[in-house]
């Protein structure tokens, strides 16, 4: 099969949320529904709640929560589908504000997102935030209803909040039959916005199968459901009359997104869910190269990377203690464009150097699996590629160096400490590759030491990470101490000396060689502004 073959039948979206909208409990019911695995992780009760598969960190099974973005491939054909099966590759990611960065990077590495929505509780600001970004990205956005077999609000009201809040407009594919709280199943809307099947579900004992479907036609349902099929059918002629209906066209711009209804924890309408995935969610594209690489390279560079060109591949995040038996570091990398062959000669654009792509791995959860072949789309762990960072970007043939992983603005701060004197070398190892990571941000200057570096973070739950991960990966434990500090600014090295001898500022140098100038609050930030305007004072945010 052809690269672009193999690329027009990939799909690779990120499942995004607010915290206990159901995003890890959805990635199985996916993998579940595709025959990956047998039975789902999760199950009712949270004293009953086993960890699922794509959580691997100690805390993520202790809290029930999601920590850290996690890839999981499989393929998937849709009934009645012909040829090969679609490659769906998935990437539950973080729900907790605190991990935002995390889930950010993970947005520039998919071609889509599934947003999940609480059918109780609705927009919640995380979920607000990962809209913008990914609407602001040209991110095609399929939204999903979540634990509608739980009392929640109504259908017409939460698409409502979607129009009203950002302004994108959901356009139904599955519509529910039957109220919050009591799912019967969904209606299936055809293009025409008219329901033209009735998708009846079967429950399962905990949900922990696949649930059995019977299908009928709409005068069927009406026969079986009366009033509620009714009442279904009403409310989606209402949205199809007000112009809610799916364009291919404009759900690729992020003006409309498919709407689906769910309940994860039950499996119902989780192969719906794929099944939309396939048809609709864009195939990977071409990428252009970072404009500022282009203009200062000595060598030329490809201003576009076609998915049919040589080999390229992006790194969205670094991983270690994955695997403590072997203390490695995995690099996920999304591939860009081309063939990826095991044990290939690669070239790194930011470093200049070559290195083998020895060991590359597929990863589910804690499951591993060689990859010798991977394609546009795919997402591929490289173990042990120290030298790679979050953004880098690695290719063969002519040179091509994609845009820079932004960092969001640190807005939480503390200073991390050895317990013991005697652990210092690991200490200091420790920070070096969880900071490559970006679990947190590292801060020093000479006046605190290396041995007491400040930790930035968009959260202070990532401490908690860092401190756990100290612990458990590297046997060092930790302590931390508060700073007077809660605003971070970029600055240069002509301003710093100024700024340092400000009362309430003090400067510091991040990991990649930024000089980053904290100030005790906003008042004093907006008077040293004030009094000293020919000093650089630049806002951190991601672009």
């Amino acid at each position: 099969m052809s690269i672009a073959a193999e690329a027009a039948r990939r799909r690779t979206f990120a499942v995004i949320a607010h915290p206990d909208a159901g995003k890890s409990t959805l990635t199985e019911a996916l993998a579940l529904h595709a025959h990956v695995i047998n039975e789902a992780g999760a199950v009712h009760g949270k004293s009953g709640r086993k960890s699922t598969v794509s959580d691997w960190m100690e805390m993520e099974k202790d809290r029930g929560i999601s920590v850290a973005s996690s890839a999981l491939q499989f393929e998937y054909a849709p009934e009645g589908h012909e040829g090969e099966p679609y490659m769906i590759n998935l990437v539950d990611t973080p729900g907790h504000a605190d991990f935002s960065e995390d889930t950010y990077r993970v947005l520039t590495a998919v071609d889509a997102a599934v947003m999940l929505i609480d059918a109780a509780k609705g927009l919640e600001p995380q979920t607000l935030k990962l809209f913008r970004v990914c609407k602001a990205r040209g991110l095609p956005i399929v939204t999903v209803i979540n634990k509608w077999d739980r009392v929640g609000r109504e259908p017409l009201e939460l698409v409502d909040e979607i129009v009203n809040e950002i302004e994108l407009q959901p356009t139904p594919l599955y519509w529910p039959v039957g109220i919050a709280g009591d799912f019967r199943g969904l209606a299936h809307i055809n293009d025409d916005g008219e329901a033209d099947n009735y998708i009846h579900f079967i429950r399962t004992a905990g949900g922990s199968t696949i649930a059995p479907e019977e299908h009928f036609s709409p005068a069927d349902a009406a026969e079986k459901e009366e009033d509620t099929w009714v009442t279904a059918v009403e409310e989606a002629e209402l949205l199809a009359a007000d112009g809610a209906v799916h364009d291919q066209e404009l759900f690729e711009q992020c003006v409309t997104s498919p709407l689906i209804f769910a309940s994860a924890m039950l499996n119902f309408g989780v192969h719906q869910i794929l099944d939309t995935l396939c048809e609709i969610a864009p195939a990977p594209r071409s990428r252009d190269s970072d404009a500022k690489a282009v203009e200062t390279s000595t060598t030329a560079i490809d201003e576009v990377r076609e998915v049919t060109d040589e080999f390229a591949g992006v790194v969205f995040k670094v991983q270690a203690g994955m695997d403590r038996k072997h203390r490695d570091n995995l690099a996920f990398m999304r591939i860009v464009s081309g063939q990826f062959e095991r044990g290939m000669q690669v070239n790194h654009a930011q470093s200049g150097r070559t290195f083998s792509t020895k060991y590359a791995l597929t990863v589910f959860g804690r499951t591993r699996d060689t990859v010798d072949v991977a394609y546009p789309g795919d997402i591929v762990g490289l173990v042990n590629a120290g030298s790679l960072a979050p953004g880098d970007t690695i290719y063969a043939g002519k040179k091509v160096q994609f845009a820079p992983m932004p960092q969001f603005a640190p807005e939480a701060f503390r200073i991390l400490r050895a317990q013991s004197l005697g652990k210092y070398k690991a200490f200091r190892k420790g920070l070096e590759q969880l900071s490559a990571e970006g679990v947190v941000q590292i801060l020093r200057n000479d006046l605190r030491g290396d041995a007491a570096p400040v930790m930035a973070a968009v959260g202070p739950m990532q401490f908690e990470v860092m401190q756990a991960r100290m612990e458990l990966e590297y046997n060092v434990e930790t302590v931390t101490e508060p700073i007077p500090y809660s605003v971070a600014r970029r600055t240069d090295a002509e301003s710093a000396p100024e700024l340092g001898r400000q009362r309430g500022v003090e400067i510091f140098t991040r990991d990649d060689g930024e000089i980053i100038a904290l100030f005790g609050d906003k008042w004093k930030l907006a008077f040293v502004e004030k009094e000293h305007p020919e000093l650089t004072i630049e806002t951190l945010v991601a672009d």
